[in-house]
């Protein structure tokens, strides 16, 4: 069985101690190609930089909404930049996130996942979506620039809005959230959607998997996502893998 981690931290300080050792050793735990997102321009030029380091990993550039407080034209000159280096394979992480008050301005937030979302368009890049309690006006935004293809990583929205994400040619990603005993509404929504628009992530070093939840989170951990989600449809874990190995493949454009 082969996977696809679709979103790790891997700059993230958690990894400081062991980061290099970590990533090394994934493709013998079975996970043979990473992406790994920036959440600003700094954490974006230390993923560019890992991707160069190791053959299975790749980058994603952008900067996250609670991250954007400093957005301007400079700044998205600068994801631009960022883009046009060696295994950028995405912009991301963007998004939107109204879940804490101290987060910056809605409308700056919003201005910087357009601005950003138009430029994934425009170079012709997948989008890595973040979308915490916004689903209206990140689905909003989507809708706005139809040119644009993406993910909604670690997707919490309804189902309704999943089959409508999906009708617009978007994936939809899930984490080890989906391992959680309240996960009833992230199990619906993947019952609900086509195995062909489903991808599997860690978020590492965040949401780690049941029976380790607690733990800092891996690519390791990856597969117990493929086997929620086989439990799920009624399908093996190596199927699932597999189908989420190729849709990964297909959307970040990467050949085998």
């Amino acid at each position: 069985m082969r996977l696809f981690d679709t979103h790790a931290h891997y700059v993230s300080n958690a990894f400081n101690a062991d980061r290099e050792a970590v990533v090394a050793g994934l493709p013998e735990r079975g996970v043979t190609r990473v992406v790994c997102p920036g959440d600003d321009l700094a954490a974006s030029e230390r993923a560019v930089e890992l991707a160069a380091r190791h053959p299975h990993v790749y980058a994603a550039v952008g900067v996250h909404p609670e991250e954007c407080g400093g957005w301007d034209e400079g700044q998205l000159e600068a994801v631009r930049a960022l883009a046009g280096r060696p295994k950028v394979v995405a912009i991301g992480e963007i998004g939107l996130d109204y879940h804490w008050p101290d987060n910056p301005p809605r409308e700056l937030q919003k201005l910087a996942f357009r601005q950003q979302l138009a430029l994934a368009r425009e170079l012709g890049l997948p989008a890595i979506v973040h979308d915490r309690e916004a689903h209206g006006d990140s689905l909003e935004i989507v809708r706005a620039e139809p040119g644009a293809r993406g993910v909604f990583h670690c997707y919490s929205g309804a189902v309704e809005d999943a089959r409508t994400l999906v009708r617009l040619g978007w994936y939809l990603s899930f984490t080890g959230t989906i391992t959680y005993k309240n996960a009833r509404k992230a199990l619906e929504v993947i019952q609900a959607v086509p195995l062909e628009r489903i991808m599997i992530e860690t978020d590492a070093p965040y949401l780690t998997p049941e029976p380790y939840r607690g733990r800092r989170n891996d690519s390791g951990y990856v597969h117990l996502v493929a086997e929620r989600i086989a439990q799920v449809k009624g399908l093996t874990a190596e199927e699932v893998a597999e189908a989420t190995y190729q849709n990964a493949l297909a959307f970040f454009g990467i050949e085998e």
